[in-house]
């Protein structure tokens, strides 16, 4: 069995194949990945020399090169976690977000029907739902909540839910979607709010927090939504949709305070800034088709989730070095030379 993964060199992506190397060992891996500020090859160091993985450094919007590489390599299934994710930088950008989210997509789709992919999956957020009220604990995001998205962003996916369903139902690609809340875990991005706040922390720079900081999020572990994503592509039924949360809300804040009690660091670092234009309040799935169904779970609780990212960060300070100078992009001509595969 062949897997190609999209946006494998960032944050979900490589805890992604990592897993798919762990608890699938007769699976080839193909990774593909552009390489921008978010894409990290150095965060699959352990996969290079990996006979069954192979990486090429492509934009998915790219036809041409997608077709050559979907002809070579004739993947049994595709993930794709190749996205624009950043909501800051959607409000800046909107036009990358939705080349890259909603036509990069189709691309990869075209393909997919080209050359017999068995499953197509679409990895998506929780973010097209919009948001919930802080004041009703009891309510949830379904399956069959109605699409409300409010930035740029959580637009572009929710455009990219709706193209891959009008695939499965108008030409029968074997397709499935998730919908997942937060991640969090190593080889995050530090412009993602826990490993901000850990990078800043162990600098003593101030921690900027958006608004009052109670914005509430369901935080979800990033090997647990692995191992969703390993059940809904072998297990999931075509054309359906599966929420995985982690049945974890948090305040913004807490987060925060959180990160400095296990850094030792001082509250008096957090920095109140204005708030994020159309910044949601609260996110929260349920998670209860994908339990029922395919009988997954989410094993990480919070505490621990929490320490042992904080504990990779602090042990891989010279990965955050090397994005912070810019030299981890130097990594991929180092072992490639250049070439693009």
């Amino acid at each position: 069995m062949k897997i190609l993964v999209t946006g494998g060199a960032g944050f979900i992506g490589s805890n992604f194949l990592y897993y798919i190397a762990e608890n699938h060992s007769d699976y080839s891996m193909v990774c593909v990945d552009s390489l921008t500020y978010a894409g990290n090859l150095y965060n699959l160091s352990s996969l290079i020399s990996d006979s069954r993985f192979v990486f090429y450094k492509a934009d998915i919007t790219d036809v041409k090169t997608i077709d050559k590489i979907f002809g070579k390599e004739n993947p049994d299934i595709v993930v794709n976690f190749a996205a624009e994710s950043h909501v800051d930088r959607s409000i800046e950008n909107p036009g990358a977000f939705l080349d890259t989210n909603v036509i990069g997509t189709q691309v990869l789709m075209n393909a997919s029907m080209k050359y017999g992919v068995k499953r197509f999956h679409q990895v998506s957020t929780d973010e097209v739902y919009g948001d919930l009220p802080i004041d009703r604990p009891d309510l949830l995001f379904t399956e069959e909540t109605p699409l409300h998205p409010s930035s740029p962003y959580s637009v572009s996916k929710a455009s990219a839910d709706m193209l891959v369903q009008a695939y499965n139902r108008t030409y029968g690609l074997p397709a499935t979607i998730s919908r997942c809340s937060n991640n969090y875990g190593g080889y995050q991005f530090p412009e993602k709010l826990i490993p901000l706040m850990i990078t800043n922390a162990l600098q003593d720079k101030p921690l900027p927090v958006y608004g009052d900081g109670l914005n509430i999020r369901d935080w979800l572990y990033v090997k647990d939504h692995c191992s969703a994503i390993d059940l809904i592509i072998h297990k999931g039924k075509e054309g359906e949709i599966y929420n995985i949360g982690g049945n974890n809300e948090k305040h913004n804040i807490d987060i925060v305070k959180t990160v400095l009690r296990l850094l030792k660091k001082p509250e008096a670092l957090i920095t109140y800034v204005k708030d994020r234009p159309g910044h949601d309040r609260r996110y929260a799935v349920d998670s209860g088709k994908i339990r029922a169904e395919l009988g997954w779970t989410p094993k990480t609780d919070f505490d621990t989730g929490i320490e042992k990212t904080v504990k990779w960060y602090l042990e891989n300070q010279k990965w955050l070095q090397d994005i912070e100078d810019g030299s981890y992009k130097e990594y991929y001509d180092k072992i490639y030379g250049g070439r693009d595969e």
